[in-house]
C-alpha cells in the first residue's frame, strides 16, 4: 500500500482546507472488494454503500470484473446503480508516479468483452507470479507466512486479482507486522527487503484496451497532475478520457487544482473513496468523501431520485 493509498484509507495527510462534504456523497467511482485487495465481498460492499446513500457505485477491483459479474447475478440494493469498472496498475518509466506506476480506471467497460477479459487475465497471471515470488522471498529472509493460507489463496485466484495488501494481512496474522501499513513500510513496499517488481501493461496498452471495451479510461489519484501537465497530455494523446478529481484524503486546494486540469484538458472528472477496508468501515470512509452529483452526467448516467 503506497503512502498515497494509506492516506486515502485513513483520511490522513496534509489538509490545509479540509474538504467538508455538504451531504452524503451520492457517488463513489473507486472501490475494491475481496475479488482483488479489499476486505468486503462485493455483496457486503454494495450493501454498505447503499446504506449511506450511494446511488452510483463503481466496483473497480484490480484487473478483474469477477465482482461485477457476481453482483449482476445476485442483484443490487434498491436505489443503487452499479457501474462496471476495473483498475489497472500500469508500468511506466516516467519519473515520479508512485512505484513507477500510473493507475488507470476503466469505467463503464463491457463485462462480456472477451478480448478485454484476455487482457485482464494476463494481468492476473502477472499478479499471481508476483504473489508467489513475494511469499518465497519472505521465507528466504526469515519471515514466512502461513503456507497453507497462502496456497489456498493462490489456488482460488483464477478470477481474483492477488495484491500485496493480501500478503500484508498474512504478515500481520503471522506476527511479522503490526498493520498493513507497517508491512508495506518495512517489508513489501518498494525498496524493502521483500519487494518484488511488478510485470504487466504500460499505460497506453491499458488505455487502448479499456477504450476497446467501451469504457472510459481515467487516471486515478495522480495529485501531481497540476504540476505535470505535460505527462497528463501525453496520456491524453494515448486516449485518456478522465481524471480522478475528487478523492478522499485530498484537501480543497488539491481538488480545485485537479478540477482545473480536467477542465483544461477536456477530461471527464471522476471521484471516489478508493475503499479497501483495512483501516475502517465503508461508512467511516464515505463520511469523508464528496463526489458532486453532476459527475454522473459526465459519465452519461442519470442518478435515480
Amino acid at each position: 500500500m503506497s503512502g498515497r493509498r494509506f492516506e486515502a484509507e485513513t483520511g490522513v495527510g496534509p489538509r490545509s482546507e479540509p474538504v467538508i462534504p455538504p451531504a452524503l456523497s451520492p457517488i463513489d467511482l473507486h472501490t475494491h472488494s475481496t475479488r482483488s485487495d479489499g476486505v468486503l465481498t462485493p455483496a457486503e460492499l454494495v450493501r454498505d454503500a447503499a446504506a449511506v446513500g450511494v446511488r452510483l457505485l463503481a466496483l473497480t477491483d484490480h484487473d478483474t470484473l469477477a465482482g461485477v459479474r457476481d453482483l449482476r447475478a445476485t442483484g443490487l440494493p434498491a436505489g443503487l446503480e452499479l457501474l462496471a469498472g476495473v483498475e489497472i496498475n500500469t508500468l511506466t518509466s516516467t519519473a515520479a508516479p508512485v512505484e513507477g506506476e500510473f493507475h488507470v480506471l476503466g469505467l463503464g467497460v463491457d463485462v462480456t468483452s472477451e478480448p478485454f477479459e484476455a487482457v485482464l487475465r494476463g494481468q492476473r497471471d502477472e499478479r499471481r507470479l508476483r504473489f508467489e515470488r513475494t511469499i518465497a522471498r519472505l521465507s528466504e529472509i526469515g519471515l514466512p507466512v502461513d503456507p497453507a493460507a497462502a496456497a489456498e489463496i493462490v489456488a482460488g485466484s483464477q478470477d481474483d486479482a492477488l495484491g500485496r495488501p493480501t500478503i500484508a494481512r498474512l504478515l500481520v496474522r503471522a506476527g511479522h507486522a503490526s498493520s498493513v501499513q507497517d508491512a508495506f513500510s518495512r517489508l513489501v513496499g518498494r525498496g524493502c527487503p521483500a519487494y518484488v517488481p511488478r510485470g504487466g501493461l504500460g499505460p497506453g496498452e491499458a488505455i487502448r484496451a479499456i477504450r476497446a471495451a467501451g469504457g472510459l479510461p481515467a487516471l486515478a489519484h495522480f495529485s501531481e497532475a497540476p504540476g505535470r501537465l505535460a505527462v497528463v497530455r501525453e496520456l491524453v494523446e494515448l486516449g485518456l478520457g478522465g481524471l480522478e478529481v475528487y478523492y478522499r484524503g485530498w484537501d480543497q486546494p488539491t481538488v480545485s487544482a485537479m478540477r482545473a486540469v480536467a477542465d483544461e484538458l477536456g477530461l471527464v472528472a471522476t471521484g471516489g473513496s478508493d475503499y479497501h477496508g483495512d483501516t475502517g468501515t465503508y461508512a467511516e470512509a464515505h463520511a469523508g468523501l464528496w463526489v458532486p452529483p453532476d459527475v454522473a452526467a459526465g459519465l452519461g448516467v442519470t442518478l435515480s431520485t
